[in-house]
């Protein structure tokens, strides 16, 4: 399938083309919807608790991890687009067994402990507005987000998620309520500090996986995959792409691209990332301006910086803190289940799309509903919920520089990509993120 001339421009997201204008929010990709999915609520209440442990003295790693970030996230896209195959399926194709399992497994379970704290976070925000049980609000979330997510096909489902982005406004909203010392904020973001004492590392760490996330990796690209089919092509792709096997892969194994698609794709995963790190940096001065600025310094999941934020800021900021972690709950749960789906679909050769109706996709389905229903029950278990947060961040910190290195590689793979391998500063920014996100890890350890 080859483009030729613009009247084939809409064989690729067709509303990437053109980012100015009118429709700006609607143009946009997977991107916007990976970036948003990266503030989900065990997110949030890291980015409180960096906050509030150290005032504003981490808001400069907003600005270091956003172009780590952006490379990372681009590679994945690009491999997607140039392939039109996902994450697990190129590594399967291109590289030994061995390192798709260690993939795959890496973060099918990280992406279930995530979800269980997600869930858990979610669960009591709401009940910080509704007097609603702990365990009725952790499953009913859960079989909500299944049922929607299993049920609406992709091109619906997308349109939803992308709204949902819009309630991380909620972020910026309480931001300008707080009463900020913005020349502090300035200071701090230019000027980095950092003691590597190992309560200091913890926090990088735990900001780093968090914001360098392995489920954002596998979703992204095979949201790209996704895009690029209309609602009614899906089903014969998939079925395409099961009886051909995972084979060969490269870049005439699908899809020809332009340079026009590559800059498209490049806005888009941008956007995204801008404002999954930009909520970050509001989350982390917020709580620095109200929280540690009152004394409180130990934040143990997103819903208590919400709670603590009401006496501080008003109740209106509470509230918004509160709104903002089901929004943004709603949107990374499915995203999270849905990268965990893709990525062992593409590795067992299954159809895989959102596009499909679940009887043309059971076992892609089957492992949305898997991986929901352990991290409900992990909630079940009586596990605290700061507990989740630790055990979220440290798994995506630990996970993420080996994934990082297989996408660096696959990247530069002119075999694999042909003339479209990433250029040469997207190779250098992903080496440097990958080289300090391994660091960390062992900082920490030799850390007093």
């Amino acid at each position: 399938m080859a483009f030729q001339g613009s009247s084939k421009k809409r064989e690729h997201h067709p509303g990437r083309f053109d980012i100015r204008g009118r429709g700006y929010f609607h143009r946009l990709g997977p991107g916007i919807v990976t970036g948003a999915a990266d503030d989900d609520p065990s997110g949030i209440g890291t980015y409180s608790q960096a906050g509030a442990q150290a005032g504003y003295g981490f808001l400069w790693s907003a600005l270091w991890l956003l172009p780590l970030a952006f490379a990372t996230q681009e590679a994945c896209a690009r491999l997607a687009l140039v392939t039109g195959k996902g994450l697990a399926a190129i590594i399967r194709a291109t590289l030994p067994r061995w390192v798709l399992v260690v993939a795959v497994l890496l973060v099918s379970i990280a992406n279930t402990v995530n979800i269980a704290a997600d869930l858990g976070s979610m669960a009591a925000a709401l009940r910080l507005l509704v007097p609603i049980d702990q365990v009725v609000g952790v499953v009913g979330f859960a079989v909500v987000m299944s049922f929607i997510e299993i049920v609406v096909p992709y091109h619906r489902y997308a349109k939803v998620l992308r709204w949902l982005c819009l309630s991380l406004a909620a972020y910026v909203l309480v931001l300008f309520v707080a009463h900020v010392n913005w020349q502090a904020v300035v200071w701090n973001t230019v000027v980095p500090n950092l003691d590597f004492k190992r309560s200091s590392l913890e926090l990088l760490i735990a900001l780093a996986g968090t914001t360098i996330s392995p489920y954002l990796f596998f979703w992204q690209a095979a949201e790209e995959v996704e895009e690029r089919n209309e609602p009614g092509e899906a089903i014969a792709a998939a079925e395409s792409e099961r009886r051909a096997g995972l084979g060969e892969v490269g870049p005439e194994s699908k899809y020809e691209v332009a340079q026009e698609h590559i800059a498209a794709m490049r806005g888009d995963v941008f956007s995204g990332m801008l404002t999954g790190v930009f909520i970050m940096f509001a989350i982390m001065a917020t709580s620095a301006a109200t929280l540690n600025a009152t004394g409180i310094l130990n934040i143990n999941s997103a819903e208590d910086a919400a709670a603590a934020l009401r006496p501080i800021a008003g109740d209106f900021a509470g509230v918004l803190f509160l709104l903002g972690i089901l929004g943004v709950g709603l949107l990374a749960v499915p995203v999270l289940a849905g990268s965990t789906a893709y990525a062992l679909s593409e590795t067992f050769g299954w159809r895989a799309s959102l596009e499909l109706k679940p009887w043309r996709a059971r076992a892609f389905y089957a492992v949305i509903i898997a991986s929901v229903g352990i991290a409900t029950l992990l909630n079940l278990v009586g596990i605290e919920p700061m507990r989740f947060l630790v055990l979220a961040a440290v798994l995506n910190g630990l996970s993420a520089p080996i994934l990082m290195a297989i996408v660096w590689y696959l990247a530069r793979n002119k075999k694999l990509l042909g003339r479209w391998v990433s250029p040469m500063w997207s190779q250098i920014l992903l080496a440097v993120a990958t080289l300090a996100m391994t660091a960390l890890p062992i900082l920490w350890l030799f850390a007093s």
